[in-house]
C-alpha cells in the first residue's frame, strides 16, 4: 500500500495536505480535511494507521504556523506554555486509547465530529472578534487552571481521534477564557503542536505511520501552514470560512455514504 501509491492518490493527498495546513492555520480544523482524505485514500487501513499518518502531516503544519504566529502575534506564554504541557499529557493518554477504536466505530465517530464542527463553524461566525479575558486580571489562578483543563481535555481528544482539534482549542479559549480570535489561534497552534508530538511519541514506535503518505502531506502542510498563518494575521479568517465549509460538506457526504453502506451492508 505504501510503495505503490498511485500518482493520482499522491496528488489528492498533497492537495488535502496543502488545504489542511492552510485552513488549520487560519481557523483550526485542518484534520477535518486531512483525516477524511486519508479515509478515502486508504479505505482498508486500520484507524490507528490513519490517525498516526494524519499526525505526521499535521505536526509539520502546526510547527510552521506556531512559529509564524509567535513571531507576528507574540502570544502570552504564561498561558500558552501550561496549556501546551497539559495538552501534551492529555494527548499521550488519548493516543493509547486510539488502539482500542475499531474500524466499525471509526467512520461514525468521525462523521459526528465533522457535522458538529461544521455546525459550529457555520453558526459562530463572529466569535472571538473582541478580547474580554475571564478570570485573568482578578483571578489568575483560575485562568491558569481553566487553561490546563482545556489542554488536558482537548489533548486527550486529539490523541484518540484528532480532527477539529485546532477548532476546539480556539473555541474553548474564546468561549471559556475570553480571548480574541487571533490570540486564541496563536495559543491553539502551540498547544496543537504539542498534542501532535505526544501522539507521535506513541504511534511511531508501534509502526503505525504510513510514511509515504505522511511525508507528502507533511511537506504540503508546511506550505499551507505558513501561508495560512500569514494570511490569518493580515486579514483574519472570515474569507476562508466559505472554502472550509464547502470542503467540509464534501467530506461529510463522502464519509456519510460510507457509514450508511457500513450500516446497511
Amino acid at each position: 500500500m505504501l510503495e505503490n501509491l498511485d500518482v493520482g492518490i499522491l496528488v489528492f493527498l498533497a492537495l488535502a495536505g496543502l488545504a489542511a495546513g492552510f485552513v488549520d492555520a487560519v481557523v483550526g480544523g485542518g484534520g477535518l480535511i486531512q483525516l477524511p482524505a486519508l479515509l478515502v485514500a486508504f479505505p482498508g487501513a486500520a484507524p490507528v494507521q490513519l490517525l498516526a499518518t494524519n499526525k505526521v502531516g499535521s505536526i509539520c503544519g502546526t510547527t510552521v504556523s506556531s512559529i509564524t504566529y509567535f513571531r507576528r502575534v507574540r502570544p502570552d506564554l504564561r498561558t500558552a506554555l501550561p496549556l501546551a504541557v497539559a495538552a501534551f499529557a492529555g494527548s499521550l493518554g488519548g493516543a493509547l486509547l486510539a488502539f482500542l477504536i475499531s474500524k466499525e466505530a471509526f467512520n461514525p465517530i468521525i462523521l459526528v465530529v465533522l457535522v458538529g464542527v461544521g455546525l459550529y463553524t457555520l453558526f459562530k461566525p463572529s466569535m472571538g472578534q473582541l478580547q474580554q479575558l475571564r478570570f485573568g486580571q482578578v483571578r489568575p489562578r483560575r485562568h491558569l487552571a481553566a487553561a490546563v483543563l482545556i489542554g488536558l481535555a482537548v489533548g486527550a481528544y486529539d490523541g484518540a481521534l484528532g480532527p477539529g482539534t485546532g477548532s476546539f482549542f480556539v473555541f474553548a479559549l474564546v468561549s471559556v477564557l475570553g480571548y480574541g480570535f487571533l490570540e486564541a489561534s496563536a495559543k491553539a497552534k502551540i498547544a496543537n503542536m504539542a498534542t501532535n508530538l505526544a501522539a507521535l511519541v506513541v504511534f511511531v514506535p508501534q509502526g503505525a505511520v504510513l510514511w509515504q503518505a505522511g511525508i507528502v502531506m507533511g511537506v504540503m502542510n508546511i506550505i499551507g501552514g505558513y501561508l495560512g498563518a500569514r494570511v490569518a494575521v493580515a486579514r483574519g479568517s472570515g474569507f476562508v470560512r466559505v472554502f472550509f465549509v464547502v470542503v467540509l460538506v464534501a467530506f461529510i457526504v463522502k464519509i456519510g455514504l460510507d457509514t450508511w453502506e457500513q450500516l446497511v451492508g
